[in-house]
């Protein structure tokens, strides 16, 4: 079983890598058709068409194979591009006639199927009081115009005072620039004085504080003194009490003396006990120590005594110094006292000095007050001439005022006359145009309101037929072009393209056109289906049977042709339109040979084995 399957799938495989890498020859041993392999024939050519010389030379000499197909020379024709469409007829003009004001119709009725003239009467409604109407707005302008004449009279009597006016305010204003000037000039005087007084001023803290810096020293000076009279009183103390050290100095040398004496006494006795065996020498080192120590004892004493009596001469130069700072101290104080009064005289003439630069500002102040009173008093003089400017002013437009409240009634009065009028006119409703009605107009002695129907006109001589082209041919339809119509009778109409929209219709995404045509019999009505022919311009195609179309791997639409090596090659091509005989197409050169059998069974590039089949007439 195994073996089975393992032979099933190694069949499969074969039949696979036929059907995709060797379809061409199979399709060519399927067809019976010459296939050389390496230069050696089959033997199988009896039912295939001859081959061209030239491809028979090109595959005995390129050692290729080649496939059969028949191809189709073809020459590119002139075909015309008209658009057909559905459409139906309209009538030129078509309107409702309806009133514009109200009233009852006096006229007979006309019935439908007339032939109107341009102009004819239609309804004639009963004009009721509108005559007496215009004539009362006639009065009323007439009124109107009358109160005019006084009014423009009133508007130049206000006028005339206008300029004396004027002239009185002009003189008001002159007087205002010099009292100006006097304001400026007493203005430009307080600053100079205000200067002064604030450098016054500035004076006085200056001299204040020296003279509260010399009271300042004041204190020092005599603090100074009390220290240097204080300085006086201990350099005496200290001079009495360094002249008791030299009398108590004096008392230590007699008392070292004496112990001096007392020591060698006692020393000599020690020695010459110690000679005679009768002291011990401990004995006499001790005399001996004595004696050493009160001679030094009297050395110190002698030091003391000379200290005590330099100590006099030190205590005696503390006291002259002592003296002499006391008199330091009081000039020092003297000179504090002379700065004061120096500052005290400075502060009087500062405060003095203020007082005079205040009366400077103050009488630069008043000049200025002055000065704004003048310039007040000048500005109430415009001030006046401007109310009197303004009286006259405010004259002029309420005469003007009256003047346009007369033409405005005059106005008004004339828009009453021509509405009256005009409602007059409406009562007459004429047709806009010549042609037939196509209702009955309306009955006599019917009440007609404002919209109410008067009639209906329509205009059919021309008619319009009507059609709706697609996008894709709106670009091949223009005005002008001559275009013609089929009615479901037969009748062929024949006319000019009057109108083509450029505005789809956003339902069917369509566009709207409009072909006029002769209608002088009136046997064309409105509404009727018509089929429409539109001329457009011609262009070169190819007539292809419908079976030589085919698609490349994209999906695009074209035929595969011949090119000059004998070899399949896909063009693709654009569908024009379908015919009995085939289809036209555009896109391809204006010759060439079409392959019309067995282009399903070739690629790009695959050589050709060609049978040219003639075309049909």
């Amino acid at each position: 079983m195994r073996v089975v399957s393992i032979l099933s799938a190694i069949l499969v495989i074969t039949s696979l890598y036929i059907l995709i890498f060797e379809r061409e020859r199979a399709f060519d041993f399927a067809r019976g058709g010459v296939a050389q392999v390496d230069g050696e024939s089959d033997g199988a050519q009896g039912d295939t068409a001859p081959q061209t010389d030239a491809t028979a030379d090109a595959a005995a000499s390129d050692d290729t194979t080649l496939v059969s197909v028949i191809a189709l020379k073809s020459t590119a024709r002139n075909i015309d591009s008209a658009v057909l469409l559905r459409g139906r007829t309209e009538a030129s003009r078509q309107v409702v006639m309806k009133a514009e004001t109200s009233g009852k119709v006096m006229s007979d009725p006309l019935r439908k199927g007339t032939k109107v003239a341009h102009g004819d009467l239609l309804c004639q409604l009963d004009p009721g009081t509108r005559e007496a109407s215009l004539a009362e707005a006639l009065a009323r302008l007439a009124e109107a115009k009358t109160r005019i004449p006084e009014a423009e009279a009133k508007l130049a009597e206000a006028q005339s005072r206008v300029p004396a006016m004027n002239a009185s305010l002009a003189q008001a204003k002159s007087q205002v620039p010099a009292t100006e000037a006097a304001l400026a000039e007493a203005l430009s005087r307080v600053p100079a004085t205000e200067a002064a007084l604030v450098e016054a001023k500035s004076r006085v803290p200056a001299a204040e504080a020296a003279l509260e810096e010399a009271k300042s020293r004041v204190p020092a000076m005599e603090a100074a003194l009390a220290e240097a009279l204080s300085r006086v009183t201990a350099a005496e103390a200290s001079l009495a009490e360094a002249k008791t050290r030299p009398a108590a100095s004096e008392a230590g040398v007699a008392e070292a003396e004496a112990r001096i004496s007392e020591a060698e006494i006692n020393y000599n006795a020690a020695v010459k006990l110690g000679e005679g065996g009768f002291a011990s020498e401990t004995r006499v080192a001790n005399a001996l120590a004595t004696l050493v120590s009160a001679r030094a004892g009297l050395k110190n004493a002698l030091s003391q005594l000379e200290s005590a009596r330099a100590g006099v001469q030190s205590a005696k130069s503390q006291i002259d110094g002592a003296l002499a700072g006391v008199q330091s101290a009081k000039s020092q104080i003297e000179g504090a006292k002379a700065g004061v009064q120096s500052a005290i005289s400075q502060v009087e003439g500062a405060k003095a000095g203020i007082q005079s630069a205040k009366s400077q500002v103050e009488g630069a102040v008043a000049g200025v007050q002055s000065a704004r009173s003048q310039i007040e008093a000048a500005l109430a003089g415009v001030q006046s001439a401007n109310s009197q400017v303004e009286g006259a002013s405010a004259g002029v437009q309420s005469a003007r005022s009256l003047v346009e409240n007369a033409k405005a009634g005059m106005q008004s009065a004339e828009a009453s006359v021509a509405a009256a009028r005009l409602e007059i006119t409406r009562l007459e409703i004429r047709a806009p145009f010549a042609g037939l009605l196509e209702t009955d107009t309306a009955e006599i002695g019917s009440l007609l309101q404002p919209g109410g129907l008067c009639a209906t006109i329509v205009q059919i001589d021309p008619i319009k037929l009507v059609g709706f082209v697609p996008e894709i041919d709106i670009d091949k339809v223009q005005n002008g072009v001559m275009a013609g119509g089929r009615l479901n009778n037969g009748r062929d109409l024949v006319g000019l393209v009057t109108f083509v929209s450029r505005v789809s219709d956003p339902l069917t995404r369509t566009f709207r056109v409009e072909i006029e045509v002769d209608n002088t019999d009136k046997s064309v009505s409105d509404g009727l289906t018509v089929e429409i022919l539109i001329a457009s311009d011609g262009r070169q195609a190819h007539l292809l049977p419908q079976s030589s179309l085919t698609l490349d791997d994209e999906g695009n639409l074209g035929v595969r042709v011949v090119d000059s090596a004998s070899r399949a090659l896909f063009m693709p091509v654009d569908l024009i339109r379908d015919a009995l005989e085939g289809v036209w197409v555009s896109g391809l050169p204006e010759n060439a040979e079409v392959i019309v059998t067995g282009q399903e069974y070739v690629t790009d590039g695959v050589a050709l084995d060609v049978t040219y089949r003639e075309p049909e007439a």
